[in-house]
């Protein structure tokens, strides 16, 4: 019996340990704080206790669901997720944004919570070269700023923003179109080169792409094709580093002997 009574005090005092380190996950307002009062106590914890600052916009919103300072609390939740910056907090951000948009459509802050979803993703995209998942997210979110928001001043943000996403996404297609071209795998590499021509025609590499889908159409023993390209580049960027090959390869091309056509 002792060493029972023993065990059971032991639990006891294991157990009254644990809940002394447990966090505590409720704020203490009296009850008669108004949403202001409760909206500014968790600013006032936003920057030393985050996680505290959130029970405080909760309470805003789970009090005074239909205030003006309910709508503050739920994008303050999502700004506190986006600043802590990690992986996981931008998740929740974006989850915590796009429940804005959905309970408060017509907010003058709706844009903003738009923009924010699409850096959400944006501030994540990883360099040309690797996988660009994200950068097509952020893509699309950008894009929904100017479809829904054209005239807000988060609109321009975005057009700047989608520029960048296009480049990267540019440079990662023709990274992997002069991969295939080094490997000699001419028609992946055209059909890649293609694609940045087609898709991303402000690319600030485009001289490079017109000499190697000329150079690929070229090598691909299709000369008479592959002077469509060397043209464009010699004519629209003449001080390319690669405008003296395409006009060595017009000249070859030009002066190349014409196959003999039968006489019926």
């Amino acid at each position: 019996m002792k060493k029972i009574l023993v065990l059971v005090l032991i639990g006891l005092t294991g157990l009254a340990a644990v809940s002394c380190r447990a966090p505590k996950t409720e704020v203490t307002a009296p009850a008669s704080s108004s949403d202001e009062a409760l909206f500014k106590e968790g600013e006032s914890y936003l920057k030393k206790d985050p996680e505290r600052a959130r029970l405080y916009f909760r309470q805003v919103i789970d009090s005074f669901p239909k205030s003006f300072f309910a709508q503050r609390a739920k994008l303050a939740i999502a700004d506190s997720f986006y600043n802590d910056g990690d992986e996981s907090n931008m998740i929740l951000a974006a989850s915590e944004y796009r429940e804005f948009i959905s309970l408060y459509p017509y907010s003058p802050s709706a844009s903003y919570a738009q923009f924010r979803i699409a850096l959400s993703f944006f501030d994540k995209t990883l360099k040309p070269g690797r996988d660009q998942a994200k950068t097509l997210q952020a893509l699309g979110e950008f894009k929904k700023v100017l479809t829904l928001y054209p005239l807000s001043e988060e609109s321009q943000q975005a057009r700047n923003k989608i520029k960048e996403c296009e480049e990267r996404l540019a440079e990662h297609t023709f990274t992997i179109g002069l991969f295939y071209f080094k490997q000699k795998s001419y028609k992946a590499a055209f059909s890649r080169l293609n694609d940045v021509l087609t898709n991303y025609p402000f690319y600030t590499g485009m001289s490079d792409v017109y000499y190697y889908l000329g150079e690929s159409n070229y090598q691909m023993a299709k000369a008479d094709q592959s002077v469509p390209f060397f043209t464009k580049l010699v004519s629209d960027y003449p001080k390319s580093e690669f405008a003296l090959k395409a006009e060595a390869r017009l000249k070859e091309i030009s002066e190349a002997p014409k196959p003999k056509t039968e006489k019926k």
